[in-house]
């Protein structure tokens, strides 16, 4: 019979427990480990005590931690930069051998540069100074990228040049369709409509789309470049003149007795029956506002955003059958039969400026895109161009044998004249030069009188309605190349026409910041400033902005004796006065310097100069 084996005898010894653990398989995503020797510990378990002897990795690897293994001292790593190879090397290996961005022509960036940074504030807060300075770094930045922008403007502005000496006022319209392209010829048509002139025409913001209105109720709206017709309808009226307003969608219609607005498929949605016996009509697109002149002599505003008439002006100057707006300040331009031409803004009642500019009648006036130049005709059969700058001075007159009845402007500042059955276009240096009058650059002959001119937008197309219908005419150079896509775009779809109409809505300019000068609206009106402080001052008696006397604050320890009071109000008093006399200083030599000509050289005896 068997017995038990005693303990302690025979009885082999009990293995490690670690030493038995199975060891498990290692899995294909698992790092394979090195297998230790036989009998050896694979280290001690991982508790408080033994993890303060293993190194640990600090988090952030600049900060200098010591080690508790060795005692040599650490050296801090430097970062790494990140560099892209493809900033520095092409597709094929080679480094760029003109890093960084293409330098701009300062002459680039100074054409869209619109802070003058000539004219600083003379005694400015920091705080002030610094925001001035940032606003001057992201407008230069913003000029930067507009002028690196200027090379995707692959357009180019036409022109018309003759083969040796030839004159341009003798080719005619068919020798140009002949010269162009087809698709350049199709802009040019003639639309017969006896029976219904003479006419009045319109183009949209856009240049894609024409109205006109006959004098015997004739109104249709088209688009001119597909030759698409919107709508067509008779109002039974004599028309007398008609605009688009912001968008191709409306149009107003000055009828013999009031106003009208249709939309584009000719439904009458509105008859303004305040404007009565309208004889010309302009649109301010900025302000949304409506500007009619009438019979009565009365200039009245209407804001077609909210239907509401914001100001009606008595000229004072009988009937108003001449008018026009100057895009630069949307200032509105009257001629009247006295020769002078008036200058309305609705926040005045009284005309902004008044011009003679001729000794009779006035007949027709036109202001260029800029704002610079204004063409003027009358009966005294003079065709003349002023400087609107401020002077008010004519730099060029020309006598017509008829006279000119009709004025436009080009985009790129080309002058036309109608009259009678003749078109004349004179053309200057450029865009902001005034037209030379001495030679025609066009001259075109008509089925009938001119009755309405306008040059389309973004086109080199003069539109031209007499008592014969409508005609298209090609003129080279007249309209500028490349349009802003955001503003007139005319390839936009219908959904982007309503988005547009959101923004320039809530862009929308009041009324009553119309004025002569855009520029005086971004400073401060010192005159107006000082009046209400002094009105204020009165009123109340004293002047609340005044600085309050020094008043030391009690102090404790003996510290507030008089003596200490009267010696610290004596030493706040002298350093305003020191604050006083430096300044005064700095405007003498100011002053100084500017009344010292440039071209002098200094001498040592200035010194004693005061």
């Amino acid at each position: 019979m068997e017995t038990a084996p005693k303990p302690g005898k025979d009885v082999p010894p009990k293995k490690d427990k670690l030493q038995t653990k199975r060891k498990k398989p290692r899995r294909y995503w698992e790092e394979e480990t090195v297998p230790t020797t036989a009998g050896a510990s694979p280290g001690p378990p991982r508790n408080k005590k033994n993890r303060e002897l293993r190194p640990q990795r600090p988090k952030n690897a600049y900060i200098l931690k010591k080690s508790r293994i060795s005692k040599k001292p650490q050296v801090p790593k430097k970062p790494r930069e990140w560099k892209n190879p493809e900033s520095q090397r092409g597709l094929s290996g080679a480094q760029d051998p003109f890093p960084g961005p293409a330098p701009v022509p300062v002459e680039v960036v100074q054409k869209f540069c619109r802070i003058d940074k000539s004219r600083k504030l003379p005694h400015s807060k920091a705080k002030t100074r610094s925001r001035l300075e940032v606003a001057e770094a992201e407008e230069e930045e913003t000029s930067i990228k507009a002028a690196r922008s200027e090379l995707l403007l692959a357009e180019e502005p036409g022109f018309l040049e003759g083969e040796d000496g030839e004159d341009t006022a003798k080719i005619c319209q068919a020798d140009i369709v002949e010269a162009v392209d087809i698709a350049s010829a199709a802009k040019h048509f003639d639309l017969n409509l006896r029976q219904f002139g003479p006419y009045r025409l319109n183009y949209s913001r856009t240049g894609r789309h024409l109205a006109f209105g006959g004098r015997r109720g004739h109104v249709a709206a088209l688009d001119w470049v597909t030759k698409k017709l919107m709508c067509e309808i008779n109002v039974m009226e004599a028309v007398r003149d008609i605009r688009f307003l912001h968008s191709e969608a409306l149009l107003a219609v000055a009828q013999n007795r009031w106003l009208h607005i249709y939309d584009n498929q000719g439904i009458e949605l509105h008859c303004i029956r305040r404007c009565d016996r309208v004889t010309r009509l302009e649109f301010l697109p900025f302000h949304f506002l409506l500007a009619t002149a009438s019979e009565t002599g009365f200039l009245t505003y209407l804001d077609v955003s909210v239907g509401k008439i914001v100001a009606a002006l008595n000229a004072r100057a009988g009937r108003l059958d001449v008018m026009s707006q100057n895009p630069y300040n949307a200032v509105i331009h009257l001629g009247h039969s006295n020769g002078t031409v008036s200058l309305w803004s609705p926040a005045m009642k009284e005309p902004l400026a008044k011009i003679l500019c001729h000794r009779g009648g006035v007949r027709a006036v036109a202001v260029d895109s800029t704002g610079t130049y204004m063409a003027t005709s009358g009966l005294d059969h003079q065709l003349k161009i002023f400087d609107l700058r401020g002077t008010y001075q004519p730099l060029s007159t020309r006598t017509l044998p008829h006279g000119a009845g009709h004025l436009a402007f080009s985009q790129r500042g080309l002058l036309v004249a109608g009259m009678g059955d003749v078109v004349n276009i004179w053309a200057g240096q450029g865009k902001a030069s005034p037209p030379s009058l001495e030679q025609p650059y066009l001259t075109h002959r008509l089925s009938g009188p001119v009755h309405g001119l306008q040059f389309c937008p973004f086109e080199d197309v003069l539109g031209v309605g007499h008592t014969g219908g409508i005609t298209s005419m090609l003129v080279p150079g007249a309209g500028e190349p490349n349009f802003d896509g955001l503003e007139s775009n005319p390839y936009r779809s219908r959904k982007q026409r309503q988005e547009w109409e959101v923004k320039a809505l809530l862009e929308k300019v009041p009324a009553e910041l119309i004025c002569l000068d855009p520029r005086a609206l971004a400073e401060v009106d010192v005159i107006s400033l000082e009046q209400g402080k002094k009105e204020q001052i009165e009123r109340l008696g004293y002047d609340p902005q005044a600085k309050a006397p020094f008043q030391p604050k009690p102090k404790q320890k003996g510290r507030s004796s008089t003596a200490s009071l009267v010696k610290r109000k004596r030493k706040v008093m002298d350093e305003e006065h020191r604050d006083k006399v430096r300044q005064s200083l700095q405007q003498q030599h100011h002053k100084e310097a500017k009344a010292k000509p440039t071209g002098a050289r200094p001498s040592a005896l200035d010194r004693f100069v005061r």
